[in-house]
Formats: C-alpha cells, structure tokens, sequence
C-alpha cells in the first residue's frame, strides 16, 4: 500500500508521478501488484515482499502502470542477480531474483487462475508443474540489437523500458559459451570494419540485429545478420538479411555463406530447421513437453492425428510412431517442407503435412483425410481465433490436446471448447522458461 493513509480514497495518480508501494503479488506477466489508498498499479521489476519507489507510466480509471525508479527495501525472499549487463539485471531473465521454487509456485497459481477465473472452468485435474532441468543456458535462440553507446558500437539487448538504448552484452546467462562466443565475434568484426548501427531516430547506419541459433544436441550454430541496404565487407554469419527502407519490408535473403538450415535431435528423432520456421527455444524442455503431449494423447496405434500449427513436425513426428496416421497443418511453407523432410530422414511414412492457415485449412483437411480421433493444437500466444474454435469443434474429435504458451489465451479457449461440449480433464503447467513468468502447459479435452 502506499505511504499515504488518508481516510478517503484519493483521486488515481497522475502519468509520470512517483509513488512509494509495497507489492503483495504478482499479476499475469509477472509484475508486482501494489494498492495506492485502494488503487491498483500493476509495477514491472518488483517482487512480492519490496517496497519500491515507482513512476507512473499509465494512470486509468481502474488500475495504473508503473516501473520501479528504487528498491527502497528488498523482498526478504530476494536472491541476488546472477546475469548482469552493464550493472543491470538481464532483461530477458526479469524474474531471476525470485528463487526458483517460488518462480514454479507462481507459474502454476498463474495457470490454474487463468483457467478458472477467465475461463470459469473448474472440476479439472491441475498436476504439478514440470520444472526446467536447468535453470540457466538453456535457450537455444537468442537476439540481439546493435547499437550506439558514446560512439561504440555495441550488441546486446535494449534496456528495460527503451527501445532506444542497447546494453552491451559479453556473457548472458540465458545463452551457452557457443551462442555468446558468436555473438561476440560477430561485434569483434563489426567493430574492426568500423559498420555503424542503424538508428531508428535518423534512419541511418546499418546494423540492425543479429539472430543466433544453435542445435544443442548437434553443436551446430546458426546466424543470421540483418541489415540495411549497404555496401559491407563479408560477414561471419550463416545468413544475411538486407531490410529496405524504414518500413522494414525484406527482400529476402542474401549473400549466404553457410547452411541454412539448422540441425538438431528431440526425443530420438533428427530435425533440420529453415530459419524462417519455428523451433521450441528450449530443447531439453520441448522434449519433455512432447512427451507429455504424447501423454496427454493416449495413442494405441490406429488413431487419426491431427497436428494444428505443426510447424517443422516436432509434435506430429513423435506422435506418428505411436498413431495410425498423423496429418499436419502449418501456415509457413518452409516450416512444411522441413516436416516433410524431417519425416523423410526419420523413416516415418504414415505423416503428411499441408501448408495452409488453420482458419480456411481444417475443412478441405477433414474432406481429404476424414474426421481425426485426436487433434493437437500448438497455437502462438495469440491463442485460437473464435473462427478456428469453431472449426476445431467441426472435427468432432472426441479428444483434444491443446499446448499452450499463455494461460491467458488457452482459458478462453477452453471455455469455447467446454461450451460446445467437451470437458476439460487435465492440465500440466511445464517451466520452458526459468527466471521469467512465461509457463507452458499442456491441456486435455475430452469429450
């Protein structure tokens, strides 16, 4: 609550105040909620437990927005910071100062909320969250913003709450020594040809981001450098990505100097990635999502599978060693020609993929291959338009397994689902993610 104790409830602070709070939970996305004599501020960068200084960056009627300004006094529970930049906590690890069983406590409160209060679901089987087999370097995919520090170029991330100034990163604890190693000598040869960064106030210079891909099972790194049309010398990436113009629009492509295609192993099973296809950015964690998935799905060996938002046929391919026929639906083409290709290289013959967006695909796919016994949902965070509920719901699947990046979109899905007759069984929050509020989970709908 905040420092004022007046008895009336005082007018809703204005954008750009400063207010002394203490935070007492923690919201959806993961930042601290605190009452000002009654008003909510949801506060980015505070934990439960701090008292904190916060400015104001949204004041609306019902709640406000801030950012802390000053840790006036730590949460007891408070770790230290592991992953520094510049003398600040990494902005990709927000909840790093959280110790790890609480982060698994809050993940799993955030998911059973969601389902229950914004989707009014209840009588479902809420199982123990799966923790992250490590905590740190764990992701396969980072990027990286160049910029301009005091005439430096420098290449890291932006610092929280702008999108002008880029923290130089050496080491991020996100990342292996193999990611960090070629983001660091991409900047070592950036610097030494003496490229400037593209500024997006003047829209000049030329470096824009670096994208750094590894197949942690293989070793093999991927990247990729985006760039403004310039002349430059040659680049130490894999591939190279002029942008024209600051409206950002791609010509694709250019002066590849390496494989384009990522290599990696999940669950037994090798898969080659285009750089424009989706991959899970945790491996270790994807393998244990699909086989809770394979879990969730309940497959004898005859059943019809369909794999919605399939991407590169991580899913499907593990479900089609124990599935009668597996049919996948993805929206990229590349992403379908690696699925095509992965279940080449697999020796898998009863999976086909189709390249087609759910919305207008799931109709001609149930005319072409009859209604499936199972269907497996992968969406973005976005979640499932109400339009691919609907035709989600025509498949007449008598069971749903519906993988979820976000609570927050699943719950309302669910809902749908529940409405037009299915039943909600069981979910299974997974940590892909530590040190950050972000949690997967995996949910099983029945008819």
């Amino acid at each position: 609550m905040a420092t004022s104790t007046g008895s009336p409830a005082r007018s809703r602070p204005r954008q750009g105040a400063e207010l002394e709070l203490e935070i007492d939970s923690l919201a959806q996305g993961g930042r601290g909620i605190a009452r000002a004599d009654g008003y909510v501020v949801f506060v980015t960068g505070a934990l439960p437990g701090d008292r904190v200084r916060a400015r104001i960056t949204k004041s609306k009627r019902d709640y406000g927005e801030g950012r802390v300004v000053d840790l006036l006094r730590p949460s007891i529970e408070r770790v230290a910071d592991s992953c520094l930049h510049d003398g600040e906590p990494c902005p990709g690890a927000p909840w790093q100062a959280l110790p790890y069983e609480r982060q698994l406590e809050h993940k799993a409160d955030q998911v059973g909320d969601a389902l229950r209060r914004l989707g009014r679901l209840d009588g479902f089987e809420l199982e123990p969250i799966e923790p992250a087999s490590e905590r740190w370097r764990y992701r396969n995919k980072l990027e990286y913003s160049f910029g301009d520090r005091h005439g430096k170029l420098v290449l890291g991330f932006h610092r929280r709450g702008s999108w002008q100034e880029v923290v130089d990163v050496d080491d991020c604890l996100l990342a292996s020594p193999r990611n960090n190693q070629a983001r660091n000598e991409v900047r070592a040869w950036a610097r030494e040809a003496g490229i400037p960064a593209y500024d997006r106030r003047s829209q000049a210079g030329v470096l824009r981001n670096l994208i750094v891909r590894e197949g942690q099972r293989t070793g093999q790194i991927q990247t990729r450098l985006v760039t403004s049309a310039a002349e430059i010398p040659r680049p130490p990436v894999d591939l190279h990505t002029v942008v024209e113009g600051a409206g950002g629009g791609t010509d694709g492509p250019t002066g590849a100097l390496g494989a384009e295609h990522l290599e990696e192993e999940i669950g037994g099973l090798g898969f080659q990635v285009s750089h424009a296809a989706f991959l899970q950015t945790n491996t270790e964690m994807a393998e244990r999502l699909y086989a809770i998935a394979a879990d969730h799905a309940g497959l004898s060996g005859r059943e019809r599978v369909f794999d919605l938002f399939c991407g590169i046929g991580t899913i499907g391919l593990a479900l089609a060693r124990t599935a009668g026929e597996v049919w996948g639906l993805e929206s990229v083409p590349e992403a379908v020609d690696d699925a095509a290709e992965n279940a080449r290289r697999n020796g898998i013959e009863n999976a086909r993929f189709v390249a087609a967006d759910a919305r207008l695909g799931i109709r001609p796919l149930i005319e072409r291959a009859g209604r499936p016994d199972v269907v497996v949902v992968d969406p973005p965070r976005a979640g499932l338009s109400k339009k691919v509920v609907r035709r989600l719901i025509e498949c007449e699947s008598p069971r749903i397994v519906y993988v979820s990046c976000n609570p927050t979109t699943l719950a309302p899905n669910a809902r749908q689902l529940v409405d037009a007759g299915y039943r909600l069984r069981r979910v299974k929050p997974v940590d892909m993610f530590p040190q950050t509020p972000h949690v997967e989970c995996v949910a099983l709908l029945e008819r």
